[in-house]
């Protein structure tokens, strides 16, 4: 049996975009002091964004149309971050490699998002395609909006 959601800090979404923030941080320790206001400022801005508004949707969760606006506003947030990073990487404050595991954490929670942010109607199909009987279907559907993890 899976451990129950009792927080947003639960959620194995959160934690990867906390880290990925964190490390975001750590990296951005070393651009040039003429970027604190420009690229080190957004890029930690729009990363830790992505956390607050995981928390928010998970605030919201009763709400459907809200709580999928949440998970929009942190996936756009997590795309704001990808573009940043790439201009780390032109501009050469980080490497190739530090950018392909900083890319990799912030599209693993762009795809988290999306699961979590199934309407109801989606995850009656997807779960319909896995389970096949109504009686999953409408469990799966109530955990997902209770905001218990799916798997």
């Amino acid at each position: 049996m899976k451990a129950k959601i009792r927080s947003h800090r639960d959620l194995d979404v959160y934690q990867r975009a906390f880290s990925a923030g964190m490390k975001i941080f750590g990296c951005s320790k070393r651009f040039p002091k003429d970027e604190a206001f420009s690229l080190t400022d957004q890029g930690r801005r729009s990363s830790r964004s992505v956390c607050a508004n995981i928390a928010e949707a998970w605030r919201k969760r009763r709400y459907e149309a809200a709580f999928i606006s949440k998970l929009s506003d942190a996936e756009t947030e997590a795309a704001e971050t990808q573009v940043w990073l790439e201009f780390a990487l032109a501009c050469g404050y980080i490497n190739q490699e530090i950018f392909d595991e900083l890319e990799f954490h912030i599209a693993m929670r762009m795809e988290e998002n999306m699961n979590l942010g199934m309407t109801a109607d989606v995850a009656r199909s997807e779960a319909l395609k896995q389970f096949g009987d109504f009686a999953a279907v409408q469990q799966r559907c109530r955990r997902a909006l209770l905001g218990e993890r799916i798997m």
